[in-house]
C-alpha cells in the first residue's frame, strides 16, 4: 500500500498544526482509552463502547503512529498481535486530554458524576503525576473508569451544578 505524503500545513498555528495530527474525535477517543483506561489491544479500541469501526479504527492507529504519538509493540504471549502504547509524546498530551474532560463536563451534559470531576479539577497535578506514573510504569489498570459504569451522584446536568 502507498504511503500518504505528508500534507502541507494550513498554517504556522502550533493548534492547527496540533490538530492535524491528532484532532478528530476518534484519535482523541483512542488517547484517552491508552492513557486512562489502559488499553493497549486493536480489540480493547474497538470493545469501548465508542462505535468506532475496524476500518476506521486501523487508520487512526496508522496515522497517530505515523505522527509519533504511538508505537506498535508485538504481544509478549502472541508476537503476531500487536499492541499499541502511548510514546513520550503521546504521554505529553496528557494535560490536555484532562482539561478537555473538564471542560467538556463543566459544559455538557455527561455520564460523569460531579464530585469526580471536582476531584480532578481540584487535584489535576495528583492527576497527571498518577498518569504519568502509570505510564512510566506500564501500568494497564484503569486511571478513569468507564463512566457508565460510575455510580451518579446526582441526575443534575454538570453544567447546571457548576453555575450554583
Amino acid at each position: 500500500m502507498a504511503e500518504k505524503s505528508k500534507s502541507r500545513p494550513r498554517s504556522g498555528c502550533p493548534v492547527s498544526m496540533s490538530l492535524e495530527q491528532f484532532g478528530d474525535r476518534w484519535s482523541l477517543l483512542m488517547i484517552r482509552d491508552m492513557m486512562v483506561r489502559g488499553y493497549h489491544t486493536f480489540k480493547e479500541f474497538r470493545e469501548s463502547g465508542e462505535g468506532i469501526s475496524t476500518n476506521v479504527l486501523s487508520d487512526r492507529l496508522r496515522t497517530l503512529e505515523a505522527a509519533g504519538i504511538l508505537l506498535t509493540e508485538p504481544d509478549e504471549t502472541d508476537a503476531r498481535r500487536l499492541n499499541y502504547r502511548l510514546t513520550q509524546k503521546g504521554i505529553d498530551l496528557a494535560p490536555v486530554m484532562l482539561e478537555l474532560l473538564i471542560w467538556g463536563a463543566k459544559y455538557e451534559s455527561t455520564a460523569a458524576p460531579c464530585a469526580f470531576i471536582v476531584q480532578m479539577e481540584n487535584c489535576r497535578a495528583q492527576v497527571l503525576a498518577e498518569t504519568y506514573k502509570r505510564w512510566r510504569e506500564r501500568d494497564s489498570t484503569p486511571l478513569i473508569p468507564r463512566f457508565n459504569e460510575m455510580p451518579q451522584d446526582n441526575p443534575m446536568r454538570n453544567s447546571e451544578r457548576r453555575k450554583r
